[in-house]
């Protein structure tokens, strides 16, 4: 079975990264820009204030901030330097703190809005972090929030795991170090159990392209989550493996010399009920 990092890794990963993490991100960019056109198209929808969960760089929050310019803004994250430059970005309208998406530090009812985008998939427990959203939401309150779903990278794991296949019976420890992203029927399990007035759960699909395996994987280590997801692994055997697997890839994926990396981006929008009179 595939292991999620730990909340201790997933901060370092990401605060080693946060720097430069705006100049590598591309899927993440689509994402936060479907996030805030939907919070757009939603009339009826105006926050005195919002919560971003996972704020990254504060990407969405700027998005959100020129929709309601007149909220309050709060944006949560394990790593203090995304933190930082969110603040550095916001400045004084964004208040930023370090903590984590499964205990949120806030009291019950605090936010109008809560969002989240790219970065639930790094939690190791969905349940808490959903649960953890519906209880600093108002009632009446929305959830939107979108986070890469099993699917994502199914170009990438394959390869791998066929690459490690071909090997010895060992590399299946390798293998279990891939990323195991959450599927469509646990968020459906989760929100089914929540008291949403309504809610509604949708997953698309993005691909981006690369030269070859090298450029997908140095992708994504320079935003962090190569470390996260499973981590460097040194030696010979890892080194034919990469090799074999860079093969495959382009065997069996290419299209015009380029290879595609898919992403399932699950998105949820819900509402909470309102409180009986």
């Amino acid at each position: 079975m595939n292991k999620r990092p730990d909340a201790v890794k997933i901060a370092d990963a990401f605060h080693k990264k946060a720097v430069d993490y705006d100049q590598h991100v591309l899927v993440q960019k689509r994402v936060v820009a479907n996030l805030a056109q939907s919070l757009e198209l939603n009339q009826n929808l105006a926050p005195d204030s919002i919560l971003d969960v996972g704020t990254g760089t504060g990407a969405l929050l700027e998005k959100v901030h020129a929709l309601y310019p007149d909220a309050r803004l709060t944006g949560v994250d394990l790593a203090l330097n995304m933190c930082l430059l969110t603040r550095q970005k916001l400045g004084s309208i964004c208040q930023t703190v370090n903590g984590n998406a499964e205990c949120l530090p806030f009291k019950t009812g605090t936010f109008d809005l809560v969002v989240s985008s790219s970065a639930l998939q790094w939690v190791g427990n969905l349940s808490a972090a959903i649960h953890e959203m519906g209880r600093v939401v108002r009632p009446g309150g929305v959830i939107s929030l979108a986070f890469f779903c099993h699917g994502t990278l199914g170009e990438l794991q394959h390869c791998f795991r066929d690459a490690a296949g071909r090997g010895c019976p060992d590399n299946s420890q390798r293998t279990s170090r891939l990323h195991d992203f959450w599927t469509i029927d646990d968020m459906k399990s989760i929100v089914n159990e929540m008291n949403f007035e309504r809610f509604v759960v949708t997953v698309e699909t993005e691909v981006d392209w690369y030269d070859d395996l090298y450029a997908l994987l140095r992708s994504i280590k320079n935003i962090g989550a190569g470390t996260v997801s499973g981590g460097t692994v040194n030696g010979l055997g890892w080194r034919g493996i990469l090799q074999e697997a860079s093969r495959l890839y382009q065997k069996m994926y290419s299209v015009n010399g380029r290879i595609p990396a898919t992403y399932k981006v699950l998105y949820l929008s819900a509402q909470t009920r309102q409180e009986p009179r």
